[in-house]
This record gives C-alpha cells, structure tokens and sequence, in this order.
C-alpha cells in the first residue's frame, strides 16, 4: 500500500492559524509569566499573577498586558507552523520503517523543537524586552531604590527600535542571545509534548483509523502541553533571565547559562526554578490545546481546497 502523503503547505497554514489564534487568547498570562521570572529578591513588584496583572492595568491600561504582542503574533504563524508541520514530517519519515515507536515520536519531537529555535530565539529576545518594559517602569515609580541612581525615564521601546539597536551594536548574534538556552527548553519541551499528545489522543479515537473528536484532541492538548510546560520551566527561567536586558540596581546579571544557574541557586535557592510555573502551564495548555483543535480541523487543507490545481 502506498504510504500517505502529508501536504506540508497545509500542515504551515493550521500551524500558523492555531498559533495566532492561541496566542491572542493567552498573552496577558504570558507577559505576567515573564515579569514573575525576572522578578529578583529585593525587587519583587508583584507577588502573584492576578497582582501583576491588575497592576499592570492600572499603570499602563488594558493594553498594556498586551506589550510585545505584535512581535508575537508577527512570529508565531512561522514558529508554531515549523513546530506542528516539522513533527508531522518527521513522524511521517520515522513511520516509513514500520511502526512508530515511543523512541521515534521521541525523535520526531526533537527535530521540532530544533526546527522552531530557529525562528523562536529572536522572537523570545524581543517579546521579553517589550514585555518586561513595563516591570522596569513600574519598579522606577514604586520602587525608587531598585533603578541606578541617575537613569532617565525613557518612553518604551518598539520592536524596531531593539531590532536596530541590537543589530547595530551586536550583529546577528544579539538576537540570538540565549540560543542555548531555548534550545535546552524547546527541545526537551517537544519530546516531552508531541509523543504525550499523540498516545493521549490515540485513546480517544473512534475505531483504529478513525480520528479523535475535536474535545479529545483539545484536551490532550491541554493536558500534554501544561505537563511539558511545568517539566521545562527551570530552563524557561534561565533563558528569560539571559535574555532580559534591562536590570534594576539590586538584579544580578548573568555571563552564561552556568553563571545563571549558580547565581540563582545561590540567591534565591532552588525554588526560584518554579517561578511562573503555573503562568507557563496557563498560557501552554490553552494554547496547544487550541492548537491541536484548528490543526486537527484541517483548516489548511480546507483553504487548499479552492486554489486550482495543476494538471499532472
């Protein structure tokens, strides 16, 4: 029997559409995650995720949780498209040979996650600057103490700004600050997800061939991606606090993933890892499970459907 081919143009298209549509639902919870993480002891704004987003209203407006969402949204059509279309493609490959054993879905999730780093690294560096723009200006006017005496306010930076500044004084190689580190939580974050989503959603097939209703395929989303978010969360830390930028007077600054680690462990212990913990698995369990959904929908090949098709 000849193998089933996957329409990889499809595969991009329910990737980037259940990434834009993921990821309005859950920024504000995300901007919260990253300013929770970056937060150091003698400069904690806020102490939990409601508190940092009520104050985040209050001093910068509704769209003030949104800061960064425009790099997001821009980004994440190609990032969770290489994601979602890069496991199917190496599921597909790895299947060839017989059956797909845990250790080839394993494998399928590595070459994702490797994939995605691609284009996630300059994304992450640039959603964290803009997200964490407004700790820093919140911290200048509640927290005095904790800015460098003689800092002048500066209105936020756009997206651009940080790209040209970045380009200018660092190259290519600014944007990919924290490279390691994302790969150390995007890889293992996709080993984890991918082979849990499938065999979780596999239980709720209908008959051997036929597929998993939408409910089944969003909460295997769900429950797959928040297990994966919290497992990876330690690394997700370190890399957040690699790429942040701006530092209060009293915030330690990092050289490198084991300069980061060691600083942390030794000035805010071993539970620091878990800061955002719960932010990390509400932003991933909607989102993946949203995800799933419209990727399962087939929305791509829907959209395909209607372009005229060349003759053979």
């Amino acid at each position: 029997m000849a193998d089933k081919q996957i329409s990889l143009p499809a595969k991009l298209i329910n990737g980037g559409i259940a990434g834009l549509i993921g990821v309005t639902c859950v920024f504000p919870i995300d901007l919260a995650k990253t300013r929770l993480q970056n937060q150091q002891n003698g400069s904690r704004l806020y102490t939990s995720m409601s508190d940092c987003l009520i104050k985040t209203i209050r001093s910068e407006g509704y769209f003030g949780m949104y800061r960064g969402a425009a790099v997001n949204l821009t980004l994440v059509t190609p990032e969770k498209a290489i994601k979602l279309a890069a496991n199917d493609f190496f599921r597909h490959h790895f299947s060839k040979d017989g059956k797909l054993t845990l250790l080839k879905e394993m494998m399928a999730g590595c070459g994702a996650g490797t994939c995605q780093v691609i284009v996630t690294t300059p994304m992450e560096m640039l959603k964290i600057q803009l997200q964490d723009a407004g700790r820093i200006a919140a911290q200048r006017k509640l927290m005095p103490e904790t800015v460098p005496a003689g800092t002048v306010e500066t209105k936020s930076p756009t997206a651009m700004q940080l790209t040209r500044e970045l380009l200018r004084e660092k190259g290519i190689a600014g944007l990919y600050k924290g490279l390691g580190a994302t790969l150390l939580r995007d890889v293992p974050f996709s080993i984890i997800y991918f082979p849990l989503f499938a065999n979780l959603n596999n239980l709720g097939k209908r008959g051997v061939d036929g597929p998993a209703p939408f409910y089944v395929s969003f909460i295997s989303g769900c429950l797959a991606g928040s297990t994966a978010a919290v497992a990876v969360n330690p690394v997700d830390v370190i890399k957040t606090r690699l790429q942040s930028l701006n530092r209060g007077s009293t915030e330690d600054t990092y050289s490198g993933v084991t300069d980061c680690i060691r600083k942390i462990l030794r000035n805010e212990g071993p539970s620091a890892f878990l800061k955002g913990a719960y932010c990390r698995a509400l932003v991933i369990a909607p989102l993946f499970g949203i995800a799933q959904v419209v990727y399962f929908l087939g929305v791509g090949e829907f959209i395909l459907s209607f372009l005229p098709k060349k003759d053979n």
